[in-house]
């Protein structure tokens, strides 16, 4: 490293070359004292020399909360965001999933999760004009084979979705053939996956979105009651490798979570401590789990139908349960033909 470049007193670069220092690196892996020490300069001055050296390491100068709050660093605010192809939803999440992080779905069976995890596997093939990223989607799944009926039913249906978009451009996307699709029948085959073959599709750009449906359903299987601290050991695994490769990747995370149901009298700060009140069920895996979640999404099927001209839906309600950048709110929405919808409370008749 070339320590004339640096703002510098003589006196310092004469101290670094005398303690033979020649990398950034050994003098940001020492101390203040030890510096110090071998040196024989200043506290004042060594705290000048880790300061400009850190400076070379630095690729972005550093952002203050003020600054994020006045919109002045865009890359960093909430546009970024993927899609989920309703303005109602969008509404609900600040523009959509985030890019960085782990979100989940929980719900209980029949309440529509995979609708959502299939729809963002088409959102995400849009350009980034359109709320999309321009890429694929990784769909594995750990239950159930893949609703590969369903997919087909909403392709030819993106036209009736998102209306708002040039029906030629939407025609000429072809969605099938961007949906890597895999199946994981044991915890060991999910590891291998997102260590494996999920950085690979990642590195090569063919994919931007990862689903993972459903996350609970393998760790509630290959372990006993009394295995938690080991099935936490492996979730902690699972989501360090998710986590890693959302960031590096800027890719969203999309973990549906099935639910448990909460026992009548039991304590309701238990019910507090996952963001939810006064439900029937939470998420599954416990606070192990939830630790790892960014955004905690939950969606119930409630009673009653509402008619849009000749379809027909149960109405759900999806909340928001916790997310550092939104605050805690719900909206209705309805899974049609061309896929997952908002509605306002009207549509329930109130």
């Amino acid at each position: 490293m070339n320590f004339e470049e640096l703002e510098l007193n003589p006196r310092i670069i004469a101290g670094v070359k005398k303690a033979k220092l020649k990398t950034a690196k050994e003098i940001l892996s020492l101390s203040g004292p030890d510096l110090q020490r071998i040196t024989h300069l200043s506290k004042s001055d060594v705290q000048h020399l880790l300061s400009a050296v850190a400076v070379t390491y630095r690729t972005h100068p550093p952002v203050t909360a003020l600054q994020l709050h006045r919109g002045e660093y865009p890359s960093l605010g909430p546009a970024h965001r993927l899609t989920l192809a309703c303005p109602v939803l969008d509404d609900l999440l600040r523009g959509g999933l985030p890019l960085n992080g782990i979100t989940e779905l929980a719900g209980e069976s029949g309440a529509g999760k995979t609708q959502f995890g299939l729809q963002l596997c088409l959102s995400v093939q849009y350009p980034q004009r359109y709320g999309g990223l321009d890429s694929g989607a990784v769909y594995i799944s750990t239950e159930d084979s893949f609703p590969i009926k369903r997919l087909w039913q909403l392709i030819p249906q993106q036209g009736q979705l998102r209306p708002e978009l040039p029906q030629s451009f939407i025609r000429s996307i072809r969605f099938s053939d961007r949906i890597y699709i895999e199946h994981a029948a044991d915890l060991a085959a999910l590891q291998s996956l997102i260590s494996q073959r999920v950085p690979l599709l990642l590195s090569r750009g063919l994919v931007r979105l990862v689903v993972v449906d459903s996350v609970a359903a393998l760790f509630r299987a290959e372990f006993q009651a009394d295995q938690s601290v080991e099935r936490a050991r492996n979730m902690l695994a699972f989501s360090s490798t998710l986590h890693r490769l959302s960031h590096n990747y800027s890719a969203p995370v999309l973990c549906i979570n099935q639910v448990t149901d909460v026992i009548d009298g039991g304590s309701s700060s238990a019910r507090c401590n996952f963001g939810l009140v006064n439900n029937k069920v939470l998420p599954a895996l416990g606070m192990a789990w939830a630790n790892q979640v960014m955004v905690r999404l939950m969606l119930r099927r409630l009673e009653g139908t509402v008619t849009r001209g000749h379809q027909a839906s149960a109405p759900r309600r999806l909340e928001v349960v916790f997310a550092p950048h939104l605050p805690r709110e719900s909206c209705l929405c309805g899974v049609w033909m061309e896929g997952v919808t908002g509605m306002s409370n009207a549509s329930l008749g109130q």
